[in-house]
């Protein structure tokens, strides 16, 4: 079973834009803004795990018949 590669670094290239706006708007001294910015960014990256798992899942599911 392979993984997506791409995906890795797409979650991890979020995270770095994450943390370079929210010390952005830290410095500008809008911190509930940054925290919501942060909020925001983990619901995406979760989303997105979730359907990694749901993937793996159906691929154990096809591989043990439990259709």
């Amino acid at each position: 079973m392979s993984i997506d590669v791409g995906l890795i670094f797409q979650i991890a290239g979020i995270g770095i834009i994450l943390a370079f706006v929210h010390a952005i708007l830290k410095e500008l001294k809008r911190e509930d803004v940054a925290n919501w910015v942060i909020l925001v960014g983990f619901v995406v990256i979760l989303f997105q795990v979730a359907m990694l798992l749901n993937n793996l899942f159906d691929k154990i599911k096809s591989v043990f018949l439990f259709h």
